[in-house]
């Protein structure tokens, strides 16, 4: 099943995406509920129902009436008000690359357990503009990134576990102001004001019945699925990067085992790969001028439109737009 969070009357509505049709959910089962995190917190009595809903719309033409055309209605994040959002960095490739790009060795401490960091949740955002404030506009980058989102209470969970919590993925672009992250983390304190401005979702949430033809085995020494999906980000209608989903070197169970440790995971929770090998502008750049110190770098600016793909999970696109302000927080530094 492919899940939608739209606008209705200007209120958050669920949805499920058929062919390219919106159907709204409450309406069509009136039991089940109008908005994304009631589906999520009461997932093992609706996702039957919502499975069969799903099956019905193929075959009754009562229900093909209530459709809309998904391009009509304001598309939102899948899940628009998230409990929490973790970024993950398991991709070995990206740690590689933007590493040497800063004359930097692989570290060993990658192989020992999965990484990740806190996102600000109340910034989630799905397709569409996105207003920038200026000092997020310098150097601002896209993250080609896939994301898990938990379906079910969970603490201490175990690996071979975790796929019981997963609801479905979907896709998620990190954005990043990379003046600001570069600034901040030379306290070591990881990022903040270079991340925490917008992180944007969707533009369905694809459940993992819908991806099993997908499923590969983990990488070697590794547990849990991976799946074969390809990934793509192009910036004004030009592709620059390129990879695949199960080059994930940890897997989303690991990620979530590490995430329950001592902590309770909650419904709606947001969990990102990371980003992918090649998937953002910093190592593109960084790579530029490690084979050419005349290189040009390129980073996002007002205007672009920026498209993430990823096979079965559907297309992400933003529009950079800046905000009407000169306010600069920069500028307030000693």
């Amino acid at each position: 099943m492919k899940l939608v969070s739209f606008l209705k009357n200007g209120k958050q509505s669920a949805g499920l995406l058929s062919e390219e049709k919106v159907y709204d959910i409450h309406l069509l089962q009136p039991d089940l509920p109008d908005n994304m995190l009631e589906i999520l917190e009461n997932w093992n009595l609706f996702y039957p129902k919502l499975r069969k809903l799903s099956a019905d719309l193929t075959t009754s033409s009562l229900i093909k009436s209530r459709s809309i055309s998904w391009t009509e209605p304001t598309l939102l994040a899948p899940v628009p008000n998230p409990p929490s959002l973790r970024d993950g960095y398991a991709f070995r490739q990206h740690v590689e690359t933007a590493r040497r790009n800063r004359g930097l060795d692989m570290t060993p401490v990658f192989d020992s357990f999965p990484v990740f960091y806190f996102g600000n949740h109340r910034t989630v955002r799905g397709p569409g503009p996105l207003y920038i404030m200026p000092d997020q506009l310098k150097k601002l980058d896209y993250e080609l990134e896939a994301a898990v989102v938990i379906s079910k209470n969970g603490k201490n969970i175990r690996t071979q576990d975790a796929e019981d919590y997963i609801a479905g993925l979907m896709i998620l672009n990190d954005f990043s102001a990379r003046t600001l992250q570069m600034e901040e983390m030379l306290l070591n304190l990881g990022p903040a004001k270079g991340k925490d401005f917008v992180t944007t979702t969707g533009p369905w949430l694809v459940t993992l019945d819908e991806l099993k033809e997908f499923e590969v085995p983990s990488p070697k020494n590794h547990e849990g699925k991976s799946w074969n999906l390809k990934m793509s980000a192009s910036v004004g209608g030009k592709t620059l990067s390129k990879g695949n989903l199960r080059d994930m070197e940890w897997t989303f169970a690991e990620i979530i085992a590490r995430a329950s440790y001592g902590v309770e995971l909650y419904p709606g929770d947001i969990i990102g790969s990371g980003t992918v090998g090649t998937g953002c502008l910093l190592e593109l750049n960084g790579t530029g001028k490690l084979n050419d110190p005349a290189y040009e770098e390129q980073w996002l600016k007002p205007g672009d439109e920026i498209e993430l793909k990823i096979e079965a999970l559907g297309s992400l696109k933003n529009q950079v737009l800046a905000e009407d302000t000169d306010y600069s927080i920069l500028e307030l530094k000693k």
